[in-house]
């Protein structure tokens, strides 16, 4: 059940946020749009195996995990021997906690941190694999989420298919209200309010 729970969670929330975003900068909605409507050439869908061939649509994703990572706070490690940090003496068995949610929006690492712009992702190495530590939404190392490969399908296939199907229209005021709920998970406080309409 927990892995369900958080594989099911982590992605409802990583696409709502990814909408929210694109909703709020429509040139990067209709680029994504665009993309996909290439590579979907009239089909129904866009079929999983056609994924690859969107890197806009990678690095709207990849972004949209920089900004809102489900679980910010990563979950806890313990060291396992004693370490010098930055001048702190870190004694082995400590519980350490590390915030990627900081490290994502680090003004020293990011440029214009808060700002969502997925074009910084198409020519970066940059992955979330968890072997680039200055993106880290599913962790790093051996304790990553063993889900990685199948959130990021699930996600990036689902954001391919409602951008090549839908058009999307604010509906409810709180609709782009940036407040998150407080918890493990950071979901939108105010579900996000879309009026989808079929493209013709």
């Amino acid at each position: 059940m927990d892995l369900f729970g958080a594989g099911t969670e982590t992605t409802s929330t990583s696409l709502e946020w990814a909408l929210f975003e694109l909703l709020r900068n429509p040139r990067t909605m209709k680029e994504l749009q665009q993309e996909a409507r290439k590579i979907g050439q009239g089909r129904s869908v866009i079929p999983e195996e056609d994924i690859d061939k969107m890197p806009y649509l990678k690095a709207v994703f990849k972004e949209a995990l920089r900004l809102h990572a489900p679980a910010p706070l990563l979950i806890p490690r313990e060291s396992t021997k004693e370490v010098k940090l930055l001048g702190y003496d870190i004694p082995s068995g400590t519980q350490v906690i590390i915030n990627a949610w900081a490290i994502s929006r680090d003004p020293s690492v990011w440029e214009e941190p808060e700002e969502f712009k997925p074009e910084r992702f198409l020519n970066s190495p940059i992955d979330y694999k968890g072997l680039d530590y200055e993106l880290l939404p599913f962790g790093g190392g051996r304790r990553k989420c063993p889900g990685i490969s199948f959130a990021v399908t699930i996600n990036e296939l689902a954001l391919a298919n409602l951008v090549y199907e839908f058009e999307f229209a604010l509906s409810g005021e709180k609709s782009l209200d940036m407040s998150e709920n407080d918890g493990v998970t950071v979901s939108k406080k105010f579900p996000l309010l879309v009026k989808a309409t079929p493209c013709e």
